[in-house]
């Protein structure tokens, strides 16, 4: 009685159905509703054809309420359904999740096959309920290997691979005979675990029963070969299909693009096309991403142009991967020429929009689209999120990050590895260690990127202890560091942690990684840095003097480019390492020798050199080096700007430094401060004074390094008041604290002025200790200025104290004890110096004439025209000398007088 209510509920809700659909729907959004029109209205209707063509086309396309109001005009005309027409129509109420009516239709027939029973298993299996699913299948009389393929698919899709084995050997255990369907779900089932044992076991199968050359088959079974990395199985079998098609091709592409063999993925996708081998979906996104991974632009053009002419070009997958190949190929204005003409956009067209913008350093182009992409109404997904996270890193947009952090939050996607790690950079590269680490320490899961990303950021915020510890706690928890670990740990102790560094190359050697062209570069920048060139040089001869590597002659240009740059890259470590031991000579050396080995330079090499060129006031080379940045077409690249502005002031040609930054089509601080401080050490104040307020008025914010360079430019004219108005400047505008060089030259100011006492005062009232610059520069005044013996004297004790071994302490207080008559306590100095075996370290200048350079030192009788210089050096003596007699110390020699009072 309870079932015929239901079933007469149910035919009353479609025959309302019918007649509501009838007046109110239009039938023009499916296809189908036009010949249902006609077929409603048709006399002649109610034969078998007609309504199971209706039914399957309704279930095909997925159109519930035509298919509803199809079943009511079958109620309503009277006509007696066969079996074959309600499993047509059982078919439409479970392909669209309707399984209350599928029930009640499946409760109701007459006669049910096994078609009936597969259609109701089906239809859970699909919606992944397999209790339902195995509920039917185990009330069956009868199976076919229909019902065992929908409980292997339904397994399949609801992430039981293990079910799926045992539903399989339950399979064979009753004698079914397994069908092509059945291999391509099992030998999935093998791909996702990536158990290439049992993978071999069903191929045996498959060989046993003949299926080997059928093409579905041989095509899931190269697939699952090819997931499981034994590739050359996979190409073996394929190449054993007799007649291959579009779905073989497809797949032993798909696989050479997993197992990175992209050059051969290219070259079979040649092949296709001369065997007429038909496109898919799949094919161009696997072609279109072996593109993209070698960055094949060209190519990937023809392919664009290809899917167009194949009507491709307006598929989802295809677009995307197509977006992505442009962006991947540092070709963004194609990308965003396609994106723009696109209709129909999906997230995936975005998230490689905003992937690719990220990547090409492009971050607020990137945050716009993630705006866009909210605005649609598409929605976000992990990859949507690492992508703005990287934007945000890149524009150092800390509050940007921080809401995109509370929108991962909000959307549980925060849990999401590739989201936590990305969130952990941004905030890492926006110097908010505090947050990136409450990031990694609520993370459920760490991988290798994970810490990675968090030992990074401790790298990059300065934090060399703690990223030691992360390291070695990231050791502790098993994980195998990679190249990205030790180059950020090997940053971390490049310069100071020598011991820690060679503990390090150590675990490096260990592992295996010396070969590693990154790691390589990481030891011999740490290295450099640390002061062990020779090492550096050691490891570089081994890293790049290897054999040469087989390959094609596309492939080996590849690795020869890449092998240049990996070169020019170490290069630049071992030419930095020397500027920083102060040997330049032997850096222009090295920058001689790179370019008689034919590698070419970047802006950081041409940068280092021109330090050098600075460093030694070798303007010749300078302008050598100036014409080869102008030919690689450099100039506008506002790091090399900035350090031609500072070689040629270096180099006294301040009219060509103020050309240069003139012609400077972008300035940041970098090149304001290097002109700045170019008129400040030759003297000139006024000009850096009016550079400096120019400076202002851009609004251009100023650095501690600009406050050095005003402050100098203040001693040097002797302007205290206007030293004291940027002095206070700092701290009150910009809010800088003013560091030891600061106060350094305040004392010179104070001190030059006459000042002294208030330069002492300066000194106590520092919130830090003083160096010996801040007392040496205060000694200097003293020697200026008499009367200040007792000043002097403090200085210089607290000099000694720094360094008992400082023979220029002794030598200007000698000067300040001569200057004031003292000549006993000169005659002491001369005493303890000799003692200590101490000796003044004599004076050196040099000079550049016509490429060639001269060096010379106090006393020197080296240079072969010693002579005549020493004659040129007593004429211009005698003539600079005060006129009557000089009071010089009566107890000394004339050459020592000159030695002790005027050094």
């Amino acid at each position: 009685m309870t079932k015929n209510l239901r079933f007469l509920h149910m035919t009353r809700t479609v025959v309302l159905t019918h007649r509501c659909l009838r007046d109110k729907i239009s039938y023009r959004r499916v296809p189908i509703a036009s010949y249902l029109t006609d077929f409603v209205n048709q006399v002649n209707s109610t034969s078998t054809t007609n309504f199971s063509f209706v039914f399957k086309e309704c279930a095909k396309q997925g159109a519930l309420e035509l298919g509803k109001q199809a079943h009511a005009h079958m109620i309503l005309s009277g006509f007696r359904p066969t079996t074959y027409v309600l499993n047509c129509l059982l078919q439409v109420y479970t392909n669209s999740r309707d399984f209350v009516f599928a029930y009640m239709l499946f409760d109701r027939m007459p006669l049910r096959d096994v078609v009936s029973w597969n259609t109701m298993i089906n239809g859970y299996a699909k919606s992944k309920d397999m209790v339902k699913a195995s509920s039917f299948f185990d009330t069956m009389t009868v199976r076919d290997v229909v019902s065992w393929n929908s409980m292997l698919s339904g397994y399949l899709h609801n992430g039981e691979s293990l079910k799926c084995i045992e539903i399989f050997v339950d399979m064979g255990r009753e004698g079914i005979e397994f069908d092509g369907r059945t291999f391509a779900i099992i030998l999935k089932v093998c791909s996702c675990l990536e158990e290439t044992n049992l993978g071999m076991q069903i191929h045996g199968v498959i060989v046993r029963v003949g299926c080997d050359t059928d093409v579905v088959t041989a095509s899931a079974l190269l697939d699952m070969y090819a997931k499981c990395k034994r590739f050359d199985e996979s190409l073996r079998v394929f190449e054993c299909i007799p007649e291959k098609n579009s779905v073989s091709w497809s797949a032993i592409i798909a696989g050479c693009v997993q197992n990175n063999l992209l050059s051969l993925a290219l070259k079979l996708f040649k092949e296709m096309q001369k065997v007429n081998g038909g496109v898919s979906q799949s094919i161009y996104a696997s072609i279109l991403r072996s593109c993209a991974a070698l960055s094949e632009l060209r190519l990937g053009g023809q392919l664009h142009a290809h899917a167009l002419k194949s009507d491709f070009a307006a598929d989802g997958i295809v677009r995307t991967a197509t977006l992505d190949m442009y962006a991947k190929c540092d070709n963004m204005q194609d990308a965003q020429i396609l994106f723009d003409k696109s209709e129909n956009l999906n997230r995936q067209s975005y998230n490689a929009m905003i992937t690719g913008y990220s990547q090409e350093e492009h971050g607020f182009k990137a945050l716009l689209l993630f705006h866009r992409l909210m605005s649609s109404g598409l929605g976000f997904d992990e990859i949507s999120l690492s992508g703005v996270f990287r934007a945000c890193a890149l524009v150092k947009g800390l509050s940007e990050g921080l809401q995109v952090y509370g929108l991962a939050i909000k959307s549980n996607l925060s849990v999401d590895v590739c989201v936590a790690n990305a969130a952990i950079d941004m905030y890492g590269k926006c110097q908010a260690l505090g947050e990136a680490f409450r990031v990694f320490d609520e993370m459920r899961r760490r991988d290798a990127v994970s810490w990675n990303a968090i030992i990074a950021a401790h790298e990059q915020n300065g934090k060399g202890c703690e990223t030691l510890s992360l390291f070695v706690s990231m050791l502790r928890s098993r994980i195998e560091p990679d190249e990205f670990t030790f180059g950020s740990v090997l940053k971390a102790c490049a310069g100071d942690s020598l011991g820690y560094s060679m503990e390090i190359h150590s675990s490096i050697v260990k592992l295996g990684m010396t070969s590693n062209s990154s790691v390589g570069c990481s030891l011999i920048d740490m290295y450099s840095k640390c002061g062990m060139i020779e090492e550096a040089v050691k490891i570089h001869s081994r890293l790049f003097l290897r054999a040469n590597i087989p390959g094609t002659t596309e492939e080996l240009e590849k690795m020869h480019n890449k092998r240049l740059q990996e070169m020019c890259v170490s290069w630049n470590s071992i030419i930095s390492g020397y500027v920083t031991k102060e040997q330049s000579e032997d850096a222009q050396m090295v920058f001689t020798r790179m370019m008689e080995m034919g590698i070419t330079p970047d802006k950081f090499t041409y940068a280092t050199v021109l330090d050098t060129c600075a460093n030694l006031a070798s303007a010749g080379l300078g302008k050598q080096i100036h014409a080869q940045v102008i030919k690689k077409e450099m100039q506008s690249d506002v790091y090399i700007c900035s350090t031609l502005v500072d070689m040629y002031s270096k180099c006294g040609e301040l009219h060509d430094s103020r050309l240069m930054f003139e012609k400077a089509l972008k300035r940041d601080f970098v090149t304001w401060n290097a002109m700045i401080c170019g008129y400040a050490h030759h003297g000139k104040g006024e000009e850096a004074i009016k550079l400096f307020e120019r400076m202002i008025l851009e609004n251009i914010k100023p650095n501690h390094v600009t406050f050095i360079s005003i402050l100098r430019a203040c001693a040097h004219m002797g302007l205290i008041d206007k030293g004291l108005e940027y002095f206070y400047m700092m701290k009150r505008d910009y809010g800088l604290d003013p560091q030891l060089p600061h106060y350094s030259n305040m004392v010179d100011i104070l001190g030059k002025s006459g000042k002294v006492k208030k330069a002492l005062e300066l000194i106590r009232e520092m919130p830090f200790e003083a160096d010996d610059v801040i007392w040496r520069t205060l000694l200097g005044v003293c020697a200026i200025h008499r009367n200040n013996v007792e000043i002097a004297e403090e200085a210089s004790a607290a000099l000694l104290r720094l360094d008992p071994q400082d023979a220029s302490t002794y030598t200007l207080l000698s000067n300040v004890y001569a200057d004031a008559g003292m000549w006993e306590k000169v005659s002491k100095l001369r005493r303890n110096m000799k003692g200590f075996n101490l000796k003044k370290e004599p004076g050196c200048s040099w000079v550049e004439l016509k490429d060639e350079l001269h060096v010379f030192l106090v006393g020197d009788k080296a240079h072969p025209r010693w002579e005549e210089i020493y004659d040129e050096l007593g004429l211009i003596y005698s003539e600079t000398k005060p006129f009557g007699k000089s009071s010089l110390m009566p107890e000394v020699e004339g050459e020592e007088q000159n030695q002790w009072c005027y050094c």
